[in-house]
């Protein structure tokens, strides 16, 4: 087994602010970073926030997730792999409800198979990384 480490990145300022990267591979298998609805620093499909910091809309969830799925598969072409190499995912969600209705139909558009054959679990969280992200997506692909 190759130990040795290839680290990716998208460059945005908060992966040297937090101190992290995007994806590591380490022998056959690559780990994402939690992947949020972003192209460079700009958030895709923000989610409206209050005065309190609070989302009042949910509705985006599904772009959100989208964009989320896209940022996973460029990342793991970097390695020449993609989504079908994917065996786990961790979906963190402000709301679980609007997670789950909108997971399904992105989920199976992402992977490309009505029956995705990746092990997926969902949990609620009460905050992310920006206030109008509504959900964040953690891989992990085996090649």
């Amino acid at each position: 087994m190759n130990d040795a480490r290839e680290v990716e990145n998208f460059r945005v300022p908060w992966e040297e602010s937090y101190g992290y990267v995007q994806a590591v591979k380490r022998g056959d298998t690559i780990y994402l970073s939690g992947q949020v609805a972003h192209k460079g620093t700009e958030v895709v499909a923000p989610a409206p926030v209050n005065d309190a910091g609070r989302v009042t809309d949910f509705s985006p969830m599904g772009d959100q997730l989208r964009q989320c799925y896209a940022n996973a598969a460029e990342l793991l072409g970097r390695y020449g792999a993609s989504l079908d190499d994917v065996v786990e995912e961790v979906i963190y969600a402000l709301d679980v409800d609007a997670a789950d209705a909108a997971a399904g139909p992105v989920r199976k558009e992402a992977y490309g198979r009505p029956d995705p054959q990746v092990a997926s679990t969902m949990v609620g969280t009460p905050r992310l990384a920006f206030p109008e992200l509504l959900v964040e997506v953690k891989f992990i692909a085996r090649v």
